[in-house]
């Protein structure tokens, strides 16, 4: 799966049960788990003695979980609980169907590929470490949102101002087409104007 070495295979089911013995769960994320997730599946295990590269200083080992779903989309809050659970870094292959979603948390954000068909997607292994071989996955699956180079924490801090200006821009814009008064309109496109240059220094 996702093209990665048989040496990093693993393919051992998770007990439900071991993942509420280990995580705080609220009695809410439980019920949603039993409801919307079929079985997860331990697939690989990304570490220096099964990729040959050295581990980094931050990252040890990173784990691939299968999560074979019963219906296409999960609760947001359900990714964040298993990862709390386990004390390893993880990438998610959300699973429903013939179509597979990845998902992986970075700097206290979770980012996600489009779905995909269960063939349709590699994923590359590239650095020298594990803690760039974690960084360049991160870039992958968040399609060009991280940028190719750089402090992956500061890239995921612009990330988030980006997405606030778009918001405020996509509402600022919804504003100014239901304003009455021309002067109003006027403020509002100056700030409107101001935005838009944040957002392309941004980017």
């Amino acid at each position: 799966m996702l093209g990665l070495p048989r040496s990093t295979e693993v393919n051992r089911r998770v007990a439900k049960e071991k993942l509420y013995a280990n995580a705080t769960l609220t009695p809410k994320t439980r019920d949603i788990i039993k409801e919307q997730i079929e079985a997860v599946v331990w697939r690989n295990k990304l570490a220096a003695g099964t990729i040959g590269i050295s581990a980094g200083e931050a990252v040890r080992e990173i784990q691939v979980f299968e999560v074979q779903l019963r219906q296409r989309e999960l609760d947001k809050r359900v990714l964040p609980a298993i990862a709390k659970a386990i004390p390893y870094k993880i990438l998610f292959v959300l699973i429903f169907n013939d179509e597979a979603q990845v998902w992986m948390e970075v700097s206290g954000v979770f980012y996600n590929t489009d779905r995909l068909p269960l063939d349709g997607f590699t994923l590359k292994l590239e650095g020298l470490n594990l803690d760039a071989v974690y960084e360049n996955l991160a870039r992958q699956i968040a399609g060009g949102r991280l940028g190719t180079g750089g402090d992956i924490d500061e890239a995921v801090e612009r990330d988030k101002q980006r997405q606030k200006l778009e918001r405020e821009i996509a509402a600022l814009e919804k504003k100014i087409l239901h304003e009455k008064q021309f002067n109003r309109q006027v403020e509002q496109n100056v700030e409107l104007k101001r935005l838009r240059a944040d957002l392309e220094e941004l980017q």
